[in-house]
Formats: C-alpha cells, structure tokens, sequence
C-alpha cells in the first residue's frame, strides 16, 4: 500500500537539513533516528490518507484497485500499522530532543487534515507541501534548535515544490474530482490553468533553494545542484505538455525522485569538499 517512492520524495531533503545543521556529517545515532522518524511518519501519513479517502478512493476508477478498496488488506490491519506508526514517531521524537517531541504534533496535526482539504479547498496541494516541507526543517532542528532561514528557504521550497507535482498529479482526477465535488485546483480551474499555476510555483521552488545557499554561504557545488533540479523540473513540464497523462508517472514519480537526490547530492559534495579542503 505504500511504496518506496513515497518516503523518496520528503526523505532526502530530511537529511539535507541535517546535514546543513552539522555543517558535516552527523552521528550514526542521530542519522538512525531521523530516518526511523521520517519513515514512521511517512507510513502513518499514508495510512491516514488512505484509511479517510477509503470510499473516494473506491468509487475512483484510477484508485478502486488500491489495496484498501480492492480489499487486499482489511481496514483493522491498516489501522493497526498506522497506530503503531504514529506511536514510533513520538517515541523517535522524544529520543532525539525535547523540542521536537513538543512540535511533534504540528506534522501529525497536518497529515491529518489534508486529506479532508479537498473535499473543501482547492489549496489542499499546499497542505501536502507543508507536510513535507517540514522534513528539512526538522532535521535541522533535531540537531540545533535554533531558527535558521537556511532550512527555512529549504521548506518553503519543498513546499512550493510539492504544491506543483501534487497539482500535476491532480490532473488524473480533474473530471472524477469535478463530479464527486471534490475542489481538487485543476478541478477548481482547469488544466490550462494548473499548468501554469504549476510553473510560478516551481519557479519560486528554485528561487528558494538558492536563497538558501546565499544565506549558509554555500558553494559552487550546491548551486550546480540546484541547476540539475530546475533541469528535472522543466522536463517534469515537458513530458506533461508533449505526452499528456501517459507519461505521468515518469514526470511524477521519476523526475521529483532525482530532483530531491540531486539537492541532497549537491549538499554531500558541498560538505565533503568542504571537509577536505578545512
């Protein structure tokens, strides 16, 4: 019921704000408890997702054959994980400080609501963006709890970033979402308009991330990085534009996989240079 690809997205941007915050590499223990917390929280996220959108889901002939509706899996043992789940995730947040378990909630609290965004806003695709712009903030703060714009400029950008796909992934549903009254944007406005409303907000991803190399002082290398992933982003466009619906999930799944893995990459090489070169 969930994949890999769904921990891929928000995970490397966890460790890229951890790695900002430690100027280097962090201990195997912290490093251990941030990827427990992030994958406990992904998998809580999901179940919650999916155990509230049950019955949307199965009248969705995109989703009918998902694990929960098609019944592969009963609805206890979907609770059951995503209890455990959540109680993972305090227990990891407890482990790491004393701050993070207190601001545990507010992700929680988020993953909770988006699911029922759409079924009265059309700004539910921000929701989803701030569920997992959080990731590098987090990180950051499991390491230093002191406020930086550094992971700040990285979340906002992961927010925007996320906003954008989500909406291009919405596309799928835009004549079910219409029907069942679900404001889904491009449900809300149109495919026309979605596509552009997806280009500013991945324009201002960019911007973001390169906000925040200006305020850590970050090299050549990070911003090289961050010109791969605009790459990735206009061939994400480019595919939807030339291909339509078909090539979705080499646009959703594949181009936003690399494009999280070349920022957490630009920061490896950042800091190893750095390291070498100290």
């Amino acid at each position: 019921m969930i994949k890999f690809e769904h921990s891929i997205f928000a995970l490397p941007f966890a460790y890229t704000g951890l790695l900002l915050a430690e100027k280097g590499f962090p201990s195997l223990r912290l490093f251990f408890l941030i990827t427990i917390a992030m994958v406990s929280f992904r998998t809580m996220a999901m179940g919650l997702n999916r155990l509230i959108d049950h019955s949307i889901d199965a009248r969705n002939p995109r989703t009918k054959n998902r694990a929960l509706p098609a019944g592969k899996l009963r609805r206890s043992y979907v609770i059951t994980w995503t209890v455990a789940s959540f109680v993972l995730f305090e227990l990891v947040t407890y482990k790491i400080n004393p701050l993070c378990f207190k601001l545990s909630p507010i992700p929680f609290f988020l993953a909770l609501l988006y699911p029922f965004t759409k079924r009265f806003t059309w700004m539910s695709h921000w929701i989803l963006g701030m569920v997992l712009g959080i990731a590098p903030y987090g990180a950051w703060l499991a390491s230093r709890a002191v406020f930086s714009w550094v992971p700040g400029f990285i979340s906002l950008g992961v927010i925007f970033w996320v906003a954008g796909f989500d909406i291009i992934y919405a596309l799928q549903d835009e004549k079910f979402d219409r029907c069942s009254k679900l404001q889904s944007f491009p449900a809300k406005f149109g495919p026309k308009a979605s596509l552009i409303t997806t280009r500013a907000l991945h324009f201002l991803t960019i911007w973001m991330w390169m906000f925040a190399g200006w305020s850590g002082n970050l090299g050549v290398v990070y911003f090289l990085g961050i010109a791969c992933a605009a790459i990735f982003l206009i061939r994400e466009h480019f595919l939807i534009e030339l291909h339509g619906l078909e090539k979705m999930d080499e646009a959703f799944f594949w181009m936003n996989a690399v494009i999280s893995c070349s920022m957490l990459a630009a920061v490896l090489l950042e800091i190893g240079i750095r390291s070498i070169t100290a």
